[in-house]
């Protein structure tokens, strides 16, 4: 997760810009930059690995200037060199970026083709270019800035420093966050609190769209249509900079609201949009021999794990195998020579999944894990470690993790895929663009929030709810069905929709709700036939599709939720976001504490 800081500053700046950096190295990244402005010249120094490779690079060759940009970088479009660090430059500004632009392969095309020259290889650059292109013509930063921004997809925070403009800085958000700093005659950007901390402890959170003009002598903020507005200034606190809820009554509700950031980049550490490709992590055998695949994992980790069966199976035709971890062991399980056991936990340190682990090393399994903890014990113990880039998550309900180890699963399938010759270039390029979709359509999820808190409160009086789907929405399912047990402690469970007469069905009375998840496509029709056998015993129903869905079977449900149309492969990470925006509104209508929910602990450590 990258980190950003900007300083226009009454003393030199490059010093606090670095330890600014230094207080984000908890995000993780594989190089870093600053660039500072002085005399009409931008100075930029960038280094490839950890920051104090950009510490002795300054000690060399300082970076003068009492205003500055700087950046900590996870490579993703090319190899981690200075070339492809942050800050990337024009003649006229430089610029930093958190984020991921979508649409960045036809904007890079219409600029080249407009004689604009690139020296990296990452979807940030272009941005740079469009802004610095509108400078050349003769609009001002704040005009340039306003016009290119609309022309961006995809989820970004920025910071640009301007060469003829040594007191001013530009920041903006969309779906990345941004936070604007208050000092005494100076003023500052950051990716948190945390970056900020030592600098100010005023800040304001910039909202979805803002945009943001700083001097020395202060902000202007304008919204999404480029109206100004005025932001609350908080108080950050030095004790809370480390983790902050920002705007957002809970973790949880910040951490979903994460979710299209943190996506995206994890997406960039395994998706190369330059060649259209999934890259891993630099592994020493090959994966195209793997017979067997047993996925362990707990909680919502296991259901991640149930999505991946189904993905690794469809597209790499890689027989799978998935047990919850605290059962694992205990049946003396079959692993055959030459398999793959796959770990997925948030923590990297609950107890059931470690033992299994080791239990799978024991008997000579190659061990790959997903893990939002590249330094807990799973990480260190695996062969391969597929790090996702979620953040510290406070909630102990689960939620940007959760879509953070799809990501990387959808990731890990396309390449068994690939390296099994069970998909070609094509598709995989065909994959790699649907997975660039995530974010924006997460966001796009997002925005049904107030809807979903409008009609919370017919689930909220319910004392069982069930939740049914087909297919990788099974796993949503049950997903769904614990975070409504988790923090509102509704009793509730999740069915494949099927399954609904082989029991569960003499459940259904006006007093159970069913929460239905179905996009629409192959298997929409199937899962209509049962919706129709729950309202035929007085059920009822609430239908989690899109316009499609909706407009075909929508009529009579208690309520609907509408989600963007989507591909079916990126189809459980938007439905992620309604199961888990549901669970939230309940929970606060009944009151209970949604991030510390009672007899729950956010990392298992003990069987």
């Amino acid at each position: 997760m990258c980190g950003i800081i900007g300083i226009v500053g009454k003393d030199e700046v490059a010093d606090r810009l670095v330890d600014g950096l230094r207080r984000m190295e908890y995000r993780g990244y594989d190089s870093a930059g600053v660039c500072t402005v002085k005399d009409d010249t931008l100075i930029r120094r960038r280094a490839e690995g950890k920051l104090i490779n950009l510490v002795r690079e300054l000690e060399r060759d300082p970076a003068p200037g009492k205003i500055g940009i700087a950046h900590t970088r996870w490579a993703t479009h090319g190899a981690p060199t200075a070339a492809n660090a942050h800050p990337h430059a024009t003649g006229e500004l430089a610029l930093v970026h958190n984020g991921i632009i979508e649409n960045f392969r036809a904007l890079r095309d219409a600029l080249s083709a407009r004689g604009r020259s690139f020296e990296s290889e990452t979807d940030s650059e272009v941005v740079a270019h469009l802004v610095s292109e509108r400078i050349e013509a003769g609009d001002s930063p704040q005009d340039a800035v306003a016009a290119a921004l609309p022309e961006l997809r995809g989820a970004f925070a920025l910071a640009i420093a301007f060469r003829q403009h040594p007191d001013l800085l530009i920041g903006a958000r969309l779906g990345s966050p941004l936070v604007v700093g208050y000092g005494e005659g100076e003023m500052f950007l950051g990716s948190d609190a945390l970056a900020l901390a030592p600098l100010t402890q005023r800040i304001s959170y910039l909202e979805e769209g803002d945009w943001v003009v700083i001097t020395r002598e202060g902000a202007q903020i304008y919204d999404a249509a480029n109206q100004p507005v005025t932001r609350e200034i908080v108080t950050s606190g030095a004790s809370a900079a480390a983790i902050e809820k920002g705007n957002y009554r809970h973790f949880m509700q910040k951490e979903i609201f994460e979710q299209p950031t943190v996506v995206a980049q994890t997406l960039r550490s395994y998706v190369r949009q330059i060649d259209q490709s999934v890259a891993l992590p630099q592994i020493d055998y090959d994966l195209s021999t793997i017979k067997r695949v047993t996925i362990v994992a707990c909680g919502t980790s296991y259901y991640a794990g149930m999505v991946a069966k189904y993905w690794f199976e469809q597209f790499a035709r890689l027989p799978v195998d998935i047990d919850v971890a605290s059962e694992f062991r205990y049946r003396d399980p079959v692993l055959e020579p030459g398999g793959l056991a796959l770990f997925i936990s948030q923590s990297g340190e609950t107890a059931d999944t470690l033992a299994a682990l080791r239990h799978c090393k024991a008997a000579g399994q190659t061990i790959a894990v997903v893990v939002n903890v590249p330094t807990s014990s799973m990480a260190r113990e695996a062969d391969l470690l597929l790090p996702t880039h979620a953040g510290p998550e406070i909630g102990v309900a689960s939620t940007k993790a959760f879509t953070c180890q799809l990501a990387v699963l959808a990731a890990l399938a396309t390449h068994l895929a690939v390296v099994r010759g069970r998909m070609d270039k094509a598709e995989e390029a065909e994959v790699v663009r649907h997975l660039t979709e995530v974010p924006a359509c997460l966001n796009a999820a997002l925005g049904y929030d107030e809807e979903i808190a409008k009609m919370a409160h017919l689930i909220a009086p319910a004392r069982d709810v069930l939740y049914l789907g087909r297919g990788p929405d099974y796993p949503l399912a049950l997903e769904g069905a614990l975070k409504l047990k988790e923090i509102s402690y509704i009793h509730a469970e999740g069915y494949a929709s099927g399954e609904m007469k082989h029991g569960p069905i003499a459940l259904i009375d006006d007093d159970v709700p069913v929460i239905v998840l179905a996009p629409s496509g192959p298997l929409f029709e199937k899962t209509v036939s049962n919706m129709q056998e729950v309202r035929a015993r007085g059920g009822k129903v609430v239908l989690i599709s899109d316009w499609e869905g909706i407009a075909d079977a929508g009529e009579d449900c208690m309520a609907v939720i509408e989600m963007p149309k989507v591909h079916p492969l990126i189809a459980p990470l938007v439905y992620a976001i309604p199961a888990q925006l549901l669970a939230y509104h309940v929970a606060c209508i009944k009151g209970t504490d949604v991030d510390q929910p009672r007899n729950l602990a956010k990392s298992v450590t003990v069987e």
